[in-house]
C-alpha cells in the first residue's frame, strides 16, 4: 500500500508538472502565431581571412622564432609594395559562397532566393559564384524553383561552379546540372535521375471495419489515386502517365544544360559515385569543395553569403519551453525507472 501511494504522489506531481508546462507552451505558440513573421539578415563572412586566420595560427605552432621574425618581415615588405602599388589586389575578382542543405519539400529555396538575391546586387560579370548543394531530392515544384533561382546567376552572365562534397540526387542533381562546371567529390551520390510517386491506401481496412468513404470530384482526373477510396485501373493509368511526364521534363531540362549527356543512359533512376559520374560527364571534375576554395583563394576575394530568417521572442520562448519539457520529461522517466526499482 505504501508503495502505491508514494507512485500515485509521484504520478499527480509529474501530471502537474506537464500540463502546466503544456499550457505554458500552447500560450507561447499562440502568441507565435498572432506575431508578425520579421524579415531576416544576410550575413556576409570573408572567408580569405579565415583562410589567412588560419594559416598564421599553423605559422605560430610550426615555425621558430627566428623563422617567424624573417614571415614578418617579408609580410611587411609585402604590405608595402602593396600601399605603393594595389593593382594586384584591385584585381582580384569576388567569389560568392552560398550553402544548399536541401530538404524533401526544398523549404531552403526561401534562403537561396535571398541569397542569390543579394549576389545579383552586388557582383559583376567579372565575379563567380559557387554553390555548394547537398540534397536526395525532393518535390519537384521545389526542386524545380531551386534551379531556377540558380539560373538567375547565369542569366546575369556570371561564372557559376556548383560543388556536391556528398549527394546531389534527383531534384539536388536538377540544380547542379544548372552550373558553368560541376565539381564531386569522388565518392559523392550524384545522379538518380528518375521520379518516384507512392502513397498508401486503406480502403480495405475501413471496408473491414465498415467504414464508408465518400470523394467527389468535378473533373475526370481531379482525383488519380486516393488513400482512402477504391483505386481503379483508369487512375492509376492517368497516375502513371502523370510521372512519365514529369520524367521526360527532368530529362528534358537536364539535356538542355549537360548537352554531352547520354541522356538515356544516365536518366534510369539510378546514382553513380564521383569517379562513375565524371565517366558519364554528369559531373566535369573531381574535386571537394575544401580544395576548389583554397585554390580559389589565390586569385580570388572569398565571400560566404548566408541568410537566416528572425526569430519573433515568442518562437525563442517555445523553442526554450520545449526544450524545457524534453528535458522534464526525461527526468520524470528517470525518476520512475529509480521508484521501479
Amino acid at each position: 500500500m505504501e508503495f502505491l501511494f508514494v507512485y500515485g504522489l509521484f504520478l499527480a506531481k509529474a501530471i502537474t508538472i506537464v500540463v502546466a508546462i503544456v499550457v505554458v507552451v500552447g500560450f507561447i505558440v499562440g502568441m507565435a502565431s498572432k506575431q508578425k513573421q520579421t524579415s531576416g539578415n544576410l550575413e556576409f563572412e570573408s572567408l580569405s581571412e579565415h583562410f589567412d586566420d588560419i594559416k598564421n595560427q599553423a605559422q605560430h605552432v610550426l615555425l621558430s622564432k627566428d623563422e617567424l621574425k624573417k614571415l614578418e618581415k617579408e609580410e611587411k615588405k609585402k604590405e608595402k609594395e602593396k600601399k605603393k602599388s594595389s593593382k594586384d589586389e584591385a584585381k582580384k575578382k569576388n567569389l560568392f559562397v552560398l550553402n544548399f542543405n536541401g530538404s524533401m519539400n526544398a523549404q531552403e529555396v526561401e534562403q537561396l532566393r535571398e541569397e542569390i538575391t543579394a549576389v545579383l546586387c552586388v557582383a559583376t560579370k567579372d565575379d563567380e559564384v559557387l554553390v555548394n548543394v547537398e540534397s536526395g531530392g525532393g518535390v519537384v515544384h521545389g526542386y524545380g524553383l531551386a534551379a531556377s533561382q540558380l539560373q538567375r546567376i547565369k542569366d546575369k552572365q556570371i561564372k557559376l561552379t556548383v560543388s556536391v562534397d556528398k549527394v546531389a540526387a534527383s531534384g539536388g542533381y536538377m540544380m547542379a546540372c544548372v552550373a558553368d562546371h560541376v565539381i564531386s567529390a569522388p565518392f559523392a551520390i550524384i545522379g538518380s535521375i528518375g521520379v518516384i510517386a507512392q502513397l498508401p491506401n486503406f480502403n480495405k481496412v475501413l471496408k473491414k471495419n465498415d467504414i464508408e468513404f465518400e470523394q467527389h470530384t468535378a473533373g475526370d482526373f481531379k482525383r488519380t489515386l486516393t488513400m482512402f477510396g477504391e483505386n481503379t485501373a483508369e487512375g492509376r493509368a492517368k497516375f502513371k502517365e502523370e510521372i512519365e511526364d514529369v520524367h521526360l521534363m527532368f530529362k528534358d531540362f537536364v539535356k538542355q544544360h549537360r548537352s554531352e549527356l547520354d541522356i538515356d543512359k544516365v536518366a534510369t533512376g539510378e546514382y553513380w559515385y564521383g569517379q562513375r559520374a565524371k565517366d558519364l560527364n554528369l559531373v566535369d571534375e573531381l574535386k571537394t569543395s575544401d580544395d576548389f576554395l583554397m585554390e580559389a583563394n589565390n586569385t580570388h576575394k572569398l565571400y560566404a553569403i548566408k541568410y537566416a530568417a528572425k526569430k519573433t521572442l515568442a518562437q525563442k520562448l517555445g523553442f526554450s519551453a520545449y526544450k524545457a519539457l524534453e528535458q522534464t520529461f526525461m527526468r520524470l522517466v528517470d525518476a520512475g525507472n529509480k521508484l521501479y526499482r
